[in-house]
């Protein structure tokens, strides 16, 4: 499919993540990426938890001061499974006469969406700001409920229970591994082989194990190396969920807002403001890992045609030889005529009869015009 003019085309952009997938991919769909996924965790569902409803239950019992929400599907999680255990209407209760404190605006939406207010939020969305915030203020002798997200291990529990308070943990959703875990393995050696343009995290425990799953397959370096050049951008939705990447020296990139759509917009701006493109007289060549990308057209070239013209633009403009184009064709016949084949194919497909110069006597050369 051809996304004409759009400034993801032809990108191949991996998801690693579980939750919300669908939602990224559409988002970068329309803005002409080919978009796969192979997440390196699962979202594992603690809503029919018996050990949430028993916790509930003790909330209720002995309301606490203070309500910490960190996320906002985590919020929208427990309000639910309470209301499945029939307990929804004496926890919305408490949690009227508790002090509310959001993690971000998502999870100060939760709570408005069930009626109540948020007293504070966090404006970085960051724990550590939301522990700051009340560890100044002052929490001995409260008893403070901490609704956490993903695996619960962001040290609110031991920053508060350390100052003083009684802590009452609640975890709504965890990590597990993978439902089919090939697509992780898979689509991590494609990386290191340079068939992926970006990667995409979502969650730190995510992109953790990707890069476990990186240090595995023994292609760190190569990755490495990659992400250093212009061959692939590692993006990620802020900086914690980057951290695992900086802590492997993997270089990577987040928008200043921690949102899917800013994620999406960070995209489209490296791929804006970092993509190399050839000055043809068809327009300007642009080269994704799996396609070739003309004045805004993505071309249906065959696999041996995009290989070529791969290595044309890699020439710039210089001649290559039909013994070098001819080693880049698949089995034996790789002669001087199946190398014209090849060329008047990548011609036909790509719909230029002047994008690849015939050089008489010597082979083809890219169509290269002045900048």
């Amino acid at each position: 499919m051809s996304h004409v003019g759009e400034p993801l085309a032809g990108c191949v952009m991996v998801i690693t993540a579980d939750r919300r997938k669908r939602e990224l991919a559409a988002a970068l769909e329309r803005r002409g990426a080919d978009v796969r996924f192979a997440p390196a965790l699962s979202t594992v569902s603690h809503l029919d938890d018996a050990q949430l409803i028993e916790d509930t239950r003790a909330i209720i019992a002995e309301p606490p001061d203070v309500v910490v929400a960190t996320t906002g599907i985590g919020f929208r999680g427990w309000i639910e499974a309470a209301d499945a255990a029939g307990i929804a209407e004496p926890l919305l209760d408490v949690l009227r006469d508790a002090r509310l404190v959001a993690r971000g605006p998502k999870a100060r939406g939760a709570i408005q969406q069930n009626g109540l207010e948020a007293d504070w939020v966090a404006e970085s969305e960051t724990a550590a700001e939301l522990r700051d915030f009340l560890l100044a203020e002052g929490v001995k002798g409260l008893r403070i409920a901490v609704q956490h997200h993903g695996n619960g291990s962001d040290g609110l529990d031991e920053a508060f229970t350390t100052a003083g308070a009684t802590v009452q943990s609640l975890v709504i959703y965890g990590w597990g591994p993978p439902v089919d875990p090939e697509p992780h393995r898979e689509w991590i050696d494609r990386t290191a082989a340079g068939e992926v343009d970006a990667v995409l995290f979502t969650s730190a425990p995510g992109a953790q194990e990707w890069v476990d799953g990186v240090r595995s397959a023994g292609v760190l370096d190569a990755v490495r190396q990659r992400a250093a050049g212009a061959g692939l951008v590692l993006a990620s939705v802020g900086p914690v969920t980057a951290g695992p990447l900086v802590d492997a020296g993997l270089q990577t990139c987040y928008p200043d807002r921690w949102r899917l759509g800013a994620l999406v917009r960070e995209l489209v701006k490296d791929f804006s403001e970092n993509t190399t493109s050839i000055p043809t007289p068809d327009g300007p060549l642009v080269m994704r890992a799996g396609a070739a990308v003309l004045d805004g057209r993505v071309l249906s070239l065959t696999p041996t045609g995009l290989e070529i013209l791969r290595a044309l633009a890699k020439a710039g403009g210089n001649v290559l030889t039909r013994e070098q184009l001819g080693e880049l064709l698949p089995g034996a016949q790789a002669g001087p005529h199946a190398v014209e084949a090849a060329i008047n194919r990548l011609r036909e497909n790509s719909g230029s009869r002047t994008l690849v110069r015939t050089v008489v006597k010597r082979g083809y050369a890219l169509a290269v015009t002045a900048a």
